[in-house]
């Protein structure tokens, strides 16, 4: 179903009101919307100042979300994300003292500065939305969001993350350099960070789950199901790729572009939704044959082109 006139009013104050603050990336920020109303965890890569800090703030306000930011360097430790418990003397029992994951979006910025040890403390978290703190296993808030933003692997003190962690990602978005437009009103009205606290919420936090529920609702017909598949099976027969898209990565897929012909009122997913967020959910999920590296834009953009859209 497509989504009702209020929600459809929402998302668009939502996606109108987040251009003001990062400008020149409206893909980006679909992009970034279509994972929460996906159910999952978005991983952004890029150099330093190209706002993705920012754009992470300005979606935990703009939904009405509960915010925490952890700054992840490599003396960090697991306790630093999840809690720890401490003694107290007055009740003479041990108290549990939350971490930052227990918000409702966790903004894990430089995650790959961090020991694999302390970035692995996120895998149960990010898969079955709970955490496990000696022996005591704890819900997590609802929704829960992880927005982690990554430096280019090449850069001094950066920690890869393992193939395990990327896959708990359902999508990977690069910012990039704004166009000369938006940098130019970018250098005209000054940094755009000073504006958040003026941005009030398009949504409440009740609202997310029923947007997330349409979403998932959104029909999907056996034709566009074969090209899905036909899609996940080239990957699989390409020599160009050390593996292929696993089944995970293939209901990855569909949902993301479920929440794309969501967000643009659609009653049905189209190739072209499916095409549009193909890159950023399996370009961190294919690791090319001839480097060590991942796929690239360029790497789908040719896989589309030799899949016949059924």
């Amino acid at each position: 179903m497509p989504p009702s006139s209020e929600h459809a009013t929402s998302i668009g104050e939502v996606i109108a009101a987040a251009n003001q603050i990062i400008l020149g990336k409206d893909t980006q920020v679909r992009l970034a919307l279509a994972c929460l109303l996906a159910r999952g965890h978005l991983l952004i890569e890029d150099l330093p100042g190209v706002g993705k800090t920012t754009l992470a703030q300005t979606l935990a306000r703009l939904l009405g979300l509960q915010f925490a930011r952890l700054q992840f360097t490599s003396d960090m430790l697991p306790a630093d994300v999840i809690g720890l418990s401490i003694y107290d003397r007055e009740r003479s029992e041990f108290r549990f003292l939350p971490g930052a994951i227990f918000s409702q979006v966790l903004l894990a910025d430089e995650i790959n500065r961090a020991t694999p040890k302390t970035q692995s403390a996120l895998l149960e978290a990010m898969e079955e939305r709970q955490v496990t703190v000696e022996g005591e296993t704890r819900p997590l808030p609802k929704p829960f969001f992880v927005i982690a933003t990554q430096n280019p692997s090449t850069q001094i003190g950066t920690f890869p993350l393992p193939e395990s962690q990327l896959d708990r990602f359902l999508v990977r978005l690069e910012l990039g350099y704004p166009d000369r437009a938006a940098e130019r009103a970018l250098l005209e009205g000054g940094g755009r960070r000073d504006k958040l606290p003026a941005l009030a919420a398009s949504l409440t936090p009740e609202q997310i789950e029923p947007l997330q529920r349409e979403a998932s609702a959104i029909h999907v017909s056996a034709a566009l199901l074969d090209y899905v598949q036909m899609l996940v099976e080239t990957t699989r027969a390409s020599a160009q790729f050390v593996h292929g898209l696993s089944p995970r990565a293939a209901l990855a897929l569909l949902a993301v572009a479920r929440a794309w012909a969501f967000i643009a009122g659609r009653k049905m997913v189209m190739p072209e939704d499916v095409q549009a967020v193909l890159p950023s959910v399996a370009c961190h999920r294919l690791q090319l044959s001839n480097s060590t590296g991942h796929a690239r834009p360029e790497d789908i953009a040719n896989l589309i082109r030799s899949v016949p859209v059924v």
